[in-house]
């Protein structure tokens, strides 16, 4: 297969009918992926046609620019509008071409000659790190803090020469697990070795030409940067390293967790860059917090800053179990930044990074999603999952580094905006949930605001900083992960076709939906014959879908597998693509909402057709609101009123919504309920932007229009289908808040999650839940999350323990059965 056939030129992957994997014959409908399909109409191509029939023959998008609001020098730097247009390689294709030397001796070795004259020496590595972090003040004072602990309270002892040389010991023993001591030649070797393994059990692992071309121009800036991909399978460790190596770019260090310390394995993996720290960084046995082992990080973290080296951090800190972006934990991103503050570096270059798989190595994490522990990581377990590897092939694999940006231009836009009010979730959702409700509470919290100061020595402002710089770094890197042929035909099985479906007609909404994704400004990490790359992806899901061939025009019949563990590993590579239509979806549940309540109450000064613009948003930003612990709609820097807004104007661009006419509008006036609940919002809520244009369209002259839906059968599906993919998580809060009901506090936190999952799984196998995937762990340990939150729960802390009781406002019933009613009003049983 010669190279040209990987890359994106037209088609990155070559897809072969005859090929084993693909061993059933094709669909009848044939339908190539930028050709018509003449076939009957389908979803998503019925639902959106008219509005871009000129989309067919676009180009890929380009995905991963850096925010032009807070980094717009960023923006501009390392781009030039030619870099789109270098288009897609696999990593993992080497020939001789790639060598300075030709010939049958090259072909044969290639992949020797390839690695030996990868640029990669001892002269690009830290040097010293271990005697310099130990000779540095910080570490020096927690030392001699340390030896000289106080007996008794109040009292301390003389230091003592002798505990201050345990002490060092002490500090010596714990740098050596976590300093890395890199090997160029045994990074040679592991790179040849990659290439063999890579090339046995993926198809391609695909880069873009660009996006390396821009983080090899930030190399030449002599700044350290950082990448910070997401995290979906153990071989990202590998991965990132792999590519850079392969493009002459310093291996990175890299920050993994203690549970990788492994005998023999951890030695390989300090030789290839990587440094292992706490998962917990307090691990005294008495709860205090370890003063000595937070020096010996954050000065080892500057000194590899101030050596101009990279790192790369995996701010979720864990692996995804539900294959979206888990939540950030920002604790060594809160070290680099203390390190930019101190000028340890002049500057820093912060590279996100996206990364998606057909199938990820592991499978599936079905067994903690079931609530079993999570096995803890060993040699024998590692070896065992090598040969597992090797004996089954996992598909397509494509990684996205998004534009870099400088933290220093990052903070220095934060400190120049205005100071926000504090803003909790229970402000945002308690008018919403509770409208009759005193807004005591809420006023009470608005009023407390931050220091009209955006020093960077404030304490609460880097807190703020830290939590925005994360979330922003997630967000790109989420937005900048590819589709996967999985991700559509997982999704669609779920979603689209729970009951079944032909193969054609999978086909054919395999083929729309991917339409959909590039209109929406998002990539694909696959190419070719539509039929050919469903058939792949059916492969690669094995049992989770079956086949039968059904005696009509000898078609066959595809289905998704209905046992508990097959439908969380479905909705595990669906949850790849929710971020593509996570917008439009809550826009989908908020019209029913809004809909299902006029139903139940009758409408008061409003036709029932017609539904207010403003009214809709704002019920939007509810949902978002409730679901953010889920997934997110928008960067930090952006209004989310104004987010729901545009989605809003985007349905009503597809014709899904439709404006009323002028004379309709005017018979129409907002009903009583709509009136108390705005007024019910707190000031910060707002969904005009202090800093929108007057002219704008957010300007305080522009006058709320009504909306009505669409009845055309195409839409009507669309319309459900959207609402479909909040189903399994607007499930599994509505029994959460069930099981509330029947709340006995005080309970241990951990103990009432498992009760609540045992539920939750109790009404799945009884058939009880219309969705089986929402009794994942993940969904339960997110809307116990959120109660507490927004104040259904209160907790107390009890040594290492976190015990939850009901807060003071969901002490009455009425009030968790309006909780329960907001819930559910989202929800299409």
């Amino acid at each position: 297969m010669d190279e040209t056939a990987l890359s994106l030129g037209t088609i990155d992957v070559s897809y072969l009918s005859t090929s084993a994997d693909c061993s059933i014959s094709r669909c009848k409908h044939s339908t190539e992926e930028w050709g018509e399909c003449n076939s009957r109409p389908t979803l998503f191509r019925s639902a959106t046609l008219r509005w871009k029939e000129a989309l067919l023959s676009r180009k890929r998008p380009f995905v991963g620019r850096c925010c032009y609001v807070c980094t717009p020098q960023s923006r501009d730097n390392f781009f030039n509008s030619s870099i789109p247009s270098l288009g897609l390689r696999n990593v993992i294709y080497i020939n001789e071409t790639h060598t300075r030397y030709r010939g049958w001796l090259a072909r044969r070795f290639c992949y020797v000659l390839f690695v030996q004259e990868r640029d990669v020496h001892k002269g690009m590595f830290a040097k010293n790190l271990t005697e310099n972090v130990l000779n540095s003040s910080r570490v020096q004072k927690a030392i001699v803090d340390e030896a000289s602990e106080p007996s008794t309270p109040g009292t301390f002892v003389q230091t003592d020469p002798k505990a201050i040389n345990k002490v060092k010991k002490k500090a010596r023993k714990i740098l050596q697990e976590m300093v890395a001591n890199v090997s160029p030649a045994l990074i040679r070797l592991t790179g040849w070795v990659l290439l063999k393994l890579f090339n046995s059990f993926f198809w391609n692992i695909q880069i873009h030409r660009g996006q390396i071309e821009m983080v090899k121009a930030a190399t030449e800036m002599n700044l350290p940067l950082i990448f910070l991909p997401v995290h979906k399978s153990h071989i990202d460790y590998l991965l990132l390293t792999f590519i850079l190596f392969c493009h002459n770019i310093k291996a990175p260090y890299i920050a993994a967790g203690n549970n990788l310390n492994i005998p023999i394995f951890s030695t390989l993996i300090r030789k290839l860059g990587g440094f292992f720290i706490r998962r917990k960084l307090d691990q005294n046995p008495d709860g205090r917090k370890d003063f000595l082992y937070r020096a010996l990080l954050y000065v080892h973290i500057e000194e590899l800053l101030r050596q101009q080296q990279f790192l790369e951090i995996f701010l979720e800190g864990t692996r995804s179990r539900s294959g979206k972006t888990s939540g950030a934990r920002a604790g060594l991103l809160s070290v680099v930044v203390d390190a930019l503050f101190s000028n340890a570096t002049p500057d820093v270059l912060i590279i996100p990074v996206g990364i998606s798989y057909d199938r990820i190595i592991e499978g599936h994490y079905n067994s903690e999603q079931l609530g079993k522990p999570k096995k803890n990581e060993s040699l024998w377990s590692i070896a065992r999952g090598v040969f597992r590897m090797l004996r089954k092939n996992y598909g397509c694999v494509r990684v996205d580094f998004a534009q870099p940006f400088s933290l220093r231009e990052y903070v220095n836009s934060q400190s120049q905006k205005p100071v926000p009010a504090p803003f909790s979730l229970e402000q945002a959702l308690l008018p919403a949930i509770l409208p009759s409700r005193p807004n005591d509470t809420v006023d009470e919290g608005a009023e407390a605001s931050l220091p009209n100061s955006r020093d960077i020595t404030s304490e609460p402002f880097r807190r703020e900083l830290i939590s925005n710089l994360a979330e922003h770094i997630l967000f790109t890197a989420d937005k900048s992960c590819a589709v996967m042929s999985t991700h559509i035909v997982a999704c669609l099985l779920l979603y689209r076709h729970r009951q079944g479906t032909d193969l054609s007609r999978l086909v054919e909404d395999f083929f729309s939906m991917k339409e959909e994704v590039l209109a929406r400004d998002f990539d694909l990490g696959f190419s070719g014959n539509s039929d050919d790359v469903v058939m792949h992806a059916i492969h690669l899901l094995g049992n989770c879908v079956n086949i039968t061939n059904t005696s009509r025009n000898n078609e066959f019949f595809v289905t998704p597998s209905i046992t508990i563990p097959a439908v969380f590993e479905l909705n595990f590579y669906s949850n790849g693509i929710l971020h593509v239509f996570i917008k439009e979806a809550v826009i989908a549940c908020s019209l029913h909402a809004i809909q299902s309540r006029r139903y139940r109450n009758g409408t008061s000064g409003a036709s029932p057709s017609l539904i207010s613009q403003e009214h809709l948003v704002r019920k939007a930003a509810s949902l978002c609101y409730l679901l953010s612990n889920e997934f997110s709609v928008s960067l930090p820097c952006q209004v989310i009123y104004q987010v729901c807004h545009e989605s809003v104007e985007r349905l009503i661009q597809y014709g899904i919504l439709l404006v009323a006419e002028q004379d309709d509008q005017e018979d129409v006036s907002p009903s009583l309920t709509e009136q108390q609940w705005n007024k019910k919002l707190p000031e910060p809520l707002s969904w005009r932007s202090d800093e929108e244009d007057e002219d704008s369209d957010f300007g305080e002259e522009q006058r709320d229009c009504y909306l009505k839906v669409s009845q055309s059968q195409e839409h009507q599906q669309y319309i459900t289908f959207l609402q479909r993919l909040l189903g399994p998580l607007l499930e599994a809060y509505s029994s959460a808040v069930i099981f509330v009901h029947n709340f006995s506090g005080p309970v241990l936190e951990s103990e009432y999650i498992q009760k609540l999952h045992r539920h939750l799984i109790s009404r799945t196998e009884r058939n009880v839940a219309v969705y089986a995937e929402s009794a994942t762990y993940s969904h339960v340990k997110n809307a116990v999350k959120v109660f507490k939150e927004i104040g259904v729960f209160k907790q107390t802390q009890q040594r290492k323990d976190t015990i939850l009781e009901l807060g003071t406002t969901f002490l009455p019933q009425s009030n968790r059965q309006k909780l329960l009613e907001f819930v559910m009003s989202f929800m299409v049983l």
